[in-house]
């Protein structure tokens, strides 16, 4: 598996990328019952996978390691894919919801960490990233390394952002290269941290839906569509890739919508 991990990188995947194939392939070969996996058997594991009912990103994710173990062996192999199923937002949080959720809050911190999930549009592991260097208090602006497909980018933070982070940090300066937010022992916040965070929050806040960090992401996006926000302007603040990864919230509305509509006992 050493040797698996060096050649991933050498095909210039992230750690973290490297990691989910070595797991990935990890499962493969005990399903199978080999590591020395021949065409054959990599062909009847990837049929019997596309008939299950495992969900399309296990499938994707799990056939991507496969395809590399076997080119790894000198065994080059490529799948087809099959059809992405149309991803729909179901749950998000109301504006409501999003100020209980930070009025909850019991010390600058917490409230720093919740409000900057809420508004700046910043992903989890993202904000466990943010070195007090990162952030520029003149411009309002937050620079984000190795973001999401090991991007930089730069994220204009809102005034409640800004406020809530200067009652967290009043001593910032540019020249500290500290992580933004620490643990008590001084180890950098990690997103498991974060989960639970943000579930004792919403517990607080007498939230009953499913919370997590990413779904404030969600919510923000989804609700400056619902507020009439240009597209474009939305798909720049969240760095999007894609259009049709901005256009996701406006379906997700749209369908939404229809369901209060014409089903509104279901909804």
């Amino acid at each position: 598996m050493k040797n698996f991990s060096e050649f991933l990188v050498l095909k210039g995947l992230q750690p973290v990328t490297v990691l989910g194939h070595v797991r990935g392939i990890d499962r493969i070969i005990r399903k199978i019952g080999t590591s020395d996996i021949s065409k054959e058997e990599a062909s009847r594991f990837v049929v019997n996978l596309y008939l299950s009912g495992c969900s399309y990103s296990h499938k994707a994710n799990s056939v991507t390691s496969l395809e590399y173990w076997m080119e790894y062996r000198g065994f080059a192999m490529r799948f087809g894919r099959q059809r992405k199923p149309k991803r729909l937002l179901k749950d998000t949080l109301s504006e409501g919801e999003i100020t209980r959720l930070i009025f909850s809050a019991q010390s600058a911190k917490e409230t720093a960490i919740v409000v900057l999930l809420a508004y700046s549009g910043l992903r989890p592991k993202e904000i466990c990233n943010v070195r007090i260097s990162d952030i520029n208090f003149g411009a309002g602006q937050l620079r984000v390394e190795q973001g999401k497909g090991a991007k930089d980018g730069i994220v204009f933070l809102p005034s409640k952002c800004m406020t809530a982070l200067m009652r967290y940090r009043p001593d910032f300066t540019e020249v500290n290269d500290q992580f933004l937010f620490q643990t008590y022992q001084g180890n950098k916040y990690n997103q498991n941290a974060l989960r639970k965070l943000i579930k004792k929050l919403s517990r607080r806040a007498g939230i009953t839906k499913r919370v997590y960090p990413y779904i404030l992401r969600h919510s923000l996006a989804t609700n400056m569509v619902k507020r009439g926000a240009n597209l474009l302007f939305v798909k720049e603040h969240f760095r999007h890739a894609w259009i049709e990864t901005t256009m996701l919230y406006v379906h997700s509305i749209g369908m939404q919508e229809r369901q209060e509509q014409f089903f509104p006992q279901y909804v």
